[in-house]
């Protein structure tokens, strides 16, 4: 196992970041945890988790014992992931509480604070996927980035909730908690379920966060193992994607936009709006540059096969 990255204080922070994020829709929790440095170290120790849960419903009823899935759970970074999802869980729960209807009040002055700061980290898998890009790479994220694009700009839906609208919604938006670039709680709110979650969350709703549970649950096994895989098989061109979705995702962001995700030229207070971008931009990359100079970026040069050279270093 690797060793943890930094205090369990810093990383229940850094978790914090990630569960705020993830209540305000167009930001990604996935972007949040490449800017604090623990992206992959994070979803590798899920996918060993992952693997460990499958070994022991498999290997214990067919009495082969319990050692392969032991060893699975001994490769994930249980203090990191431990309080991560900690910093999460809390911060989500006071996020949807007290942090959506401040952003739903104020929402051209947060979305625009929002912006500059996914601008800014569209360096961190850009450097993370190590040589110069070839031609076929920015086809390839420019493709992904116009795919990402469209999505962000599909309209907002309300759905009468049931169970396997919540279902399959939580399976969905929960892959995009992993994936840079895509906010769950922008998709919920495609999908017509946002403000039915974010009541549900405020209540105490358990039979409808107990069937949203099991849906992420049903999403995350599927998804972090595939991404594991990228990561590990096909890093570089996996980062180039990752780069297009950010890059398209700044639609959602975009601080001038209706209730239907019109876009609309700069108008009315735009001093202070693009002041707020300058400000989210620069504090992203002076997270970036003092991570860069500890020695803590997450995106390690890659070799010639473009996966990450030295790849425990956070």
């Amino acid at each position: 196992m690797a060793n943890s990255i930094g205090s369990p204080l810093l990383n229940v922070l850094r978790g914090a970041l990630i569960g705020t994020s993830e209540v305000v829709p167009g930001v990604s929790g996935g972007t949040i945890a490449l800017i604090v440095g623990i992206y992959e170290r994070l979803i590798t120790s899920a996918g060993h988790v992952l693997s460990g849960v499958k070994l022991a419903a498999t290997d214990l009823p067919q009495g082969r014992g319990g050692s392969r899935a032991s060893a699975e759970f001994r490769r994930a970074e249980w203090g990191l992931v431990l309080a991560v999802l900690v910093g999460m869980l809390a911060a989500a729960l006071l996020g949807a509480t007290f942090l959506a209807p401040l952003v739903e009040e104020h929402q051209q002055r947060s979305y625009a604070l929002f912006f500059g700061l996914v601008l800014a980290s569209l360096w961190v898998p850009y450097s993370g996927s190590g040589r110069a890009w070839s031609a076929g790479h920015y086809l390839l994220a420019l493709a992904v980035a116009a795919g990402a694009f469209v999505l962000t700009g599909l309209p907002p839906s309300e759905v009468t909730p049931n169970p396997v609208i919540v279902f399959g919604a939580a399976a969905v938006a929960i892959c995009a908690l992993v994936l840079p670039g895509m906010s769950g709680s922008f998709l919920l709110l495609t999908f017509g379920l946002y403000t039915a979650t974010m009541d549900a969350v405020s209540a105490r709703d358990f039979g409808y966060l107990g069937v949203f549970a099991v849906g992420a649950v049903f999403g995350l096994a599927f998804f972090v193992k595939l991404l594991q895989w990228l990561l590990e098989h096909q890093h570089r061109v996996t980062l180039v994607v990752m780069t297009g979705i950010l890059a398209g995702s700044l639609r959602a962001l975009w601080p001038w936009q209706d209730e239907d995700r019109a876009l609309h030229a700069p108008a009315g207070d735009v001093a202070v709006t693009v002041a707020l971008m300058v400000v989210g931009f620069v504090t992203v990359a002076a997270v970036l540059l003092i991570a860069r100079r500890a020695g803590g970026d997450d995106g390690a040069a890659a070799d010639d096969s473009g996966a990450p050279e030295g790849a425990g270093r956070v």
